[in-house]
């Protein structure tokens, strides 16, 4: 039996959350003043996009109603996807995270800033950019040596996954 609150509303909204396509990535329930406010990050594979999130609002609110859930005291609902700069903390999160900028914390200490190529079960392959003029290169990173990894906002990335051949075919079709 789950003991917190958090815990309590996990189990009672995660249905919910997983019949709308979404994963429950994180309640949080904070006191804001006078005010309780349910923070609910929901996500999924191929991402949330406005209306589903909306809809899965709606649908809490009403399940959280008709359960009392929160109890008598006024508390708002606050639902949304994970931030440009999300926390990876689980295997799905990884391969989400895939063709993105990471700074991972190494176990044994030190940094490394790079790309995630592939996820799986095991560990990560990623490329780390060069500096300089180098070259990327390429390192494997199993999950056991993982500390904590967040994905980096860039604004001045080119997308490599559209070469010019493509753009040029795509100009003549």
């Amino acid at each position: 039996m789950s003991t917190t609150q958090s815990e309590r509303l996990r189990e009672l909204l995660e249905p919910l959350v997983t019949s709308h396509g979404l994963d429950l990535e994180e309640i949080a329930v904070d006191s804001v003043g006078r005010k309780r406010v349910l923070r609910v990050v929901v996500d999924s594979d191929t991402g949330a996009d406005l209306d589903t999130v909306a809809e899965v609002s709606r649908a809490l609110s009403a399940h959280l109603d008709e359960t009392n859930a929160m109890g008598e005291d006024a508390y708002d609902l606050e639902v949304g996807t994970p931030g440009a700069e999300r926390l990876l903390t689980e295997h799905r999160h990884f391969v989400r995270a895939t063709g993105r900028l990471v700074k991972f914390q190494l176990t044994e200490g030190g940094e490394l800033v790079a790309r995630i190529l592939e996820a799986d079960d095991e560990g990560l392959d990623v490329e780390v950019p060069g500096v300089k003029g180098r070259k990327a290169t390429a390192r494997r990173i199993t999950f056991p040596e993982i500390a904590r990894a967040r994905v980096q906002v860039e604004f001045n990335r080119k997308d490599s996954k559209i070469s010019e051949k493509d753009m040029k075919e795509e100009e003549e079709a």
